[in-house]
């Protein structure tokens, strides 16, 4: 199942589903002009499907400010609350200082890229 949206037209998102993993890749800018629509479409997907684990591919996120971090950090919170793991690949330099600036990389990994995040949770699931 693959399903895309845009949101506002700065950020396009695409949604994957893996066995019990939800993959998002993110295409643009995360920011406060784009949050609300992202953090809707996964909590939708998190909750319609068995999803235990969550994987946010950075590749093509090219700008993010404090509300993407909340975004985040709210997914970080419902699927830990499912006692599943989040991860995050394919970071920027800019995204990568960003998020290691505000703590996350102390809860949440990080991988080169998607198949790498993916085998990684192949070990856990």
């Amino acid at each position: 199942m693959k399903k895309e949206l845009n949101a506002q037209m700065s950020l396009h998102t695409t949604i994957k589903h893996y066995r019990n993993i939800l993959i998002v890749e993110l295409n643009g800018e995360l920011d406060h002009h784009t949050a609300d629509t992202v953090r809707q479409e996964m909590d939708e997907a998190i909750i319609k499907a068995s999803v235990k684990h969550l994987i946010i591919n950075a590749k093509q996120l090219e700008f993010m400010d404090s509300s993407g971090i909340g975004v985040i950090l709210g997914r970080y919170k419902l699927i830990k609350a499912k006692q599943g793991k989040m991860l995050i690949c394919n970071m920027n330099e800019t995204i990568a200082k960003l998020l290691e600036l505000s703590g996350i990389f102390k809860i949440i990994d990080t991988y080169e890229n998607e198949s790498d995040a993916l085998s990684s949770l192949e070990v856990i699931s």
